[in-house]
């Protein structure tokens, strides 16, 4: 099988939610369920102050579908919601 690129958008709850404890604990999580790999993170603005976190990373296609990632992160402290946005196939 091949890898996929995903991409977790993240919600906090409030403005002031502190998106940096929040990666570290969706991090924690995405090593348990994936593994070691490559990862990225990014700060949406949304609005009136509202940042998302955006976290890309690779999962092997054989373990099967992110939700159950994205479910898990939605019960981290501060998170509103969470959801893959993006899955694509790597190449090369």
């Amino acid at each position: 099988m091949a890898n996929a690129i995903i991409t977790l958008k993240i919600m906090p709850e409030a403005p002031d939610t502190d998106l940096e404890a929040i990666k570290e604990k969706a991090n924690k999580i995405l090593y348990s369920e994936v593994g070691e790999g490559d990862r990225k993170a990014e700060i949406e603005p949304i609005a009136f102050g509202l940042n998302a976190l955006n976290l890309m990373f690779v999962m092997d296609e054989a373990k099967g579908s992110p939700d159950p990632i994205a479910d898990k992160v939605k019960e981290i402290e501060g998170v509103q919601s969470a959801e893959v946005t993006d899955v694509r196939r790597a190449i090369g």
